[in-house]
């Protein structure tokens, strides 16, 4: 049993740490009181510049930090059209993806075809030998515990910390926050930077680690899949950790079915973790009273000053 299992559990880790850093990077951002649908194209252009560098530079430590700036770039972008532009956060979210899906294909293009070694696991002695645990968790790549990392440390900050309480308060009311004397938009910057940087590792994670090698728009929609995880999390960090392994878990149950030559169309299998994804969101809508109630209460709502 052990001979399918553990190799199915490893898979099921790496199909899910890329929306492991998306969705803990976009719940600390709606925590502010911003909603950014621009993750898709955080992501993807994080995936392109990680591979690029580690490609050219042969360095997966740059690659890393490529991955993590481009997408901190592009959420700035979108900071600075949100934020001080005050423009609508839904339809400057949806061009940022637009954006990015265009650039890593122009990006891209001179990039097809070639390969990256990908990461090296962090292998450790006598434990990574140690029967079926060894492996899961000894046995991964910096940015599998990068993404464990985070979701413990956005918790932390949010609930443990000064600053997380006012990041909290100036989701909640902005005008009230401000008032007492905390630079709302400055704040909400640094923590779209943050979420910005945050997608842009699970970009890098998909180009670098789960398919090295880079393929146009290889995100394929996981962005708007980490989008429903907020949702679905409650806007809490742990639970979106959750709901990552839930959905990887699903993408990678779809896979080994068209191996064990399930009939079923493979189209419908490929699109099973999407209609998860639809199907979490109708039954979250049933009760739409609880989930404005865990929501923000200033989320997606411009900020600006009255004096």
């Amino acid at each position: 049993m052990l001979e399918w299992v553990l190799p199915a559990i490893l898979t099921i880790i790496t199909a899910s740490t890329p929306l492991v850093f998306a969705a803990v990077g976009e719940v600390l951002v709606e925590k502010s009181g911003v909603l950014n649908l621009g993750i898709e194209g955080m992501m993807v252009v994080g995936a392109i510049a990680a591979f690029a560098v580690g490609v050219t530079f042969e360095s997966a430590t740059l690659a890393i930090i490529s991955g993590a700036v481009a997408g901190a770039f592009l959420a700035f972008i979108f900071g600075l059209l949100t934020l001080n532009l005050l423009a609508n956060q839904v339809a400057t979210g949806l061009a940022l993806t637009i954006f990015g899906l265009g650039l890593s294909s122009l990006i891209g293009h001179s990039y097809v075809g070639k390969t990256f070694p990908g990461l090296p696991k962090l292998e450790i002695t006598l434990l990574t030998d140690i029967p079926f645990l060894g492996p899961i968790i000894f046995g991964q790549d910096i940015l599998v515990y990068l993404s464990i990392l985070s979701v413990f440390g956005v918790s932390w900050f949010l609930y443990r910390t000064r600053w997380g309480l006012i990041v909290r308060a100036i989701g909640e009311n902005h005008d009230a926050a401000y008032s007492i004397g905390y630079s709302v938009k400055f704040v909400r910057m640094i923590v779209i930077l943050i979420g910005g940087a945050l997608a842009g590792l699970g970009g890098s994670y998909l180009s670098l680690a789960y398919t090295p090698f880079w393929v146009e728009n290889m995100t394929a929609g996981r962005g708007w899949i980490a989008l429903a995880l907020v949702v679905f999390a409650s806007w809490k960090p742990g639970r979106a950790l959750l709901g990552a392994y839930l959905f990887g878990g699903i993408t990678i149950i779809q896979m080994h079915a068209q191996g064990f030559d399930v009939q079923i169309p493979a189209q419908v299998m490929s699109s099973l973790p999407y209609l998860a994804t639809i199907f979490v969101l109708v039954l979250i809508s049933r009760d739409s009273s609880r989930t404005l109630l865990n929501a923000p209460a200033c989320l997606g709502k411009n900020f600006q000053p009255s004096s």
